[in-house]
């Protein structure tokens, strides 16, 4: 039976509560960690786990929590990022409702294991009733004393904010995160310096997504080689994923990282299948700025092998052949998607959120837009898709931050692999353009 790190208890009746939380083994992680462990004990748990951020970049959190500067008399912070804004992303989002005392049992630990006597959870703007959610819970939790001062008689001090986001895609970058967060506007930073010498106030701070905060409570528990035992290789525990589109069973779910793509899109216990009398043609595997694979390539690697569910496997062959884990939405497209529409739809909501401080991504993300937007309503021209290659590679690693990349590659792979499309709609207008037209020229469908 496939093991469940976030998710095992998510369907106990009142499992929000704290009552019910705690009746299932809740904040036995705080009593550990306060009781029996040093911070640094906490940290090298963690280390050893292998658990990666779980936002999208992958990074090992371990040792990100590592690098976080101790100066003498200044503050710490943790900042968990709940401005889940991905398309297709919806996993956080589904955690903080239904069993919100997870992620405070996590930030109470991953707290204490940093330093942090203040911590904040920045949530995006529009998830008010999440925020009440949140908010409800920590009162609970502080009405229990695993909050405020002295906690459980430790000498542990901490303070836990909600922040309600700004509204904006960008301030789930780390740095426009802290921006906003000490009500500036939502602009990414330069860095050097990292957030983890100067970040909120100037002081160092740990920013991690809700997911991979959630996770250090189980590790506490278990211990960090019990969860690294779990998934595949460098690819550590358990990923939720947020599962859409031409699917089946759509919604989240808890897999071991090294599963078969192909079993999680068709196994009854995921995603059940490709709707009836559809076949499979092409999969976003991790939020709308990964790159988009066709079915051959999402179910194979190169040398035959099956895709696994995992940070190495996705990324095998590069942007080539490969794509990205990145923050787990996976979005499933049958043959009646048009991938021209789909990928000017995402670069509408990339130009939409740009921040506007680099020239390349301000204007660049404006030109794909309206390129494909000409492409798509019968007005394209041949040189249009070189076009577009050309101003997404100016784009890429142009940028402060990572949102130009991620408006560039959904562009140049969607070309890359699905090029006859593009080229239909140019030479094809009038079908193109029709309601309900759907390409039909050769594609691997599975």
């Amino acid at each position: 039976m496939a093991i469940k790190v976030l998710t095992e208890h998510i369907n106990v009746p009142g499992i929000e509560t704290f009552d019910v939380y705690r009746k299932q083994g809740g904040y036995t992680a705080v009593e550990k960690a306060l009781k029996t462990m040093t911070p640094d004990e906490v940290v090298e748990e963690v280390k050893k786990s292998g658990v990666r951020g779980r936002g999208g970049a992958g990074f090992p959190m371990g040792m990100k929590w590592s690098f976080l500067a101790k100066p003498e008399g200044v503050p710490r912070y943790l900042v968990c990022n709940a401005d889940e804004s991905e398309p297709g992303t919806f996993k956080d989002h589904y955690l903080m409702k239904t069993i919100p005392h997870l992620l405070i049992e996590g930030m109470i630990v991953s707290s204490f294991a940093l330093g942090a006597n203040k911590s904040f959870i920045y949530v995006r703007g529009e998830l008010m009733y999440v925020i009440h959610i949140l908010e409800k819970a920590i009162a609970e939790a502080k009405a229990a004393g695993f909050l405020g001062k002295n906690i459980l008689g430790s000498g542990y001090d901490l303070e836990l904010v909600v922040q309600p986001g700004g509204g904006a895609y960008i301030c789930g970058e780390e740095t426009a995160l802290l921006e906003s967060l000490e009500g500036k506007r939502g602009n990414p930073r330069n860095k050097p310096p990292f957030p983890a010498v100067k970040g909120l106030y100037q002081c160092p701070t740990v920013v991690n997504n809700v997911e991979s905060i959630a996770t250090t409570s189980w590790i506490v528990n278990h211990g960090g080689d019990a969860y690294a035992a779990i998934g595949i290789g460098r690819s550590t525990g358990t990923k939720l994923i947020s599962a859409s589109g031409h699917i089946n069973k759509p919604g989240v779910y808890e897999i071991e990282l090294g599963l078969p793509v192909e079993d999680f899109i068709y196994a009854d216990e995921w995603c059940g299948g490709i709707r009836p009398g559809h076949k499979l043609k092409a999969v976003v595997a991790g939020g709308s700025s990964v790159p988009i694979l066709p079915a051959n390539l999402i179910l194979k690697l190169g040398n035959g092998d099956k895709r696994l569910m995992s940070y190495e496997s996705l990324s095998e062959g590069g942007f080539q052949t490969g794509t990205m884990l990145g923050s787990g939405g996976f979005i499933v497209f049958d043959e009646t998607a048009c991938i021209v529409r789909n990928t000017w739809n995402f670069s509408r909501f990339y130009h939409h959120e740009s921040c506007g401080q680099c020239s390349p991504c301000r204007e660049g993300t404006g030109w794909m837009e309206k390129v494909l937007h000409r492409i798509e309503y019968g007005h394209g021209n041949q040189h249009d898709i070189d076009l577009l290659v050309d101003v997404a590679r100016r784009i890429e690693g142009n940028t402060i931050c990572p949102l130009g990349d991620a408006a560039a590659w959904p562009v140049a792979s969607a070309i890359r692999h699905f090029r006859d499309e593009f080229e239909w709609h140019i030479t094809n207008p009038h079908e193109a353009t029709q309601p309900g037209a759907v390409f039909k020229g050769d594609m691997a469908l599975v």
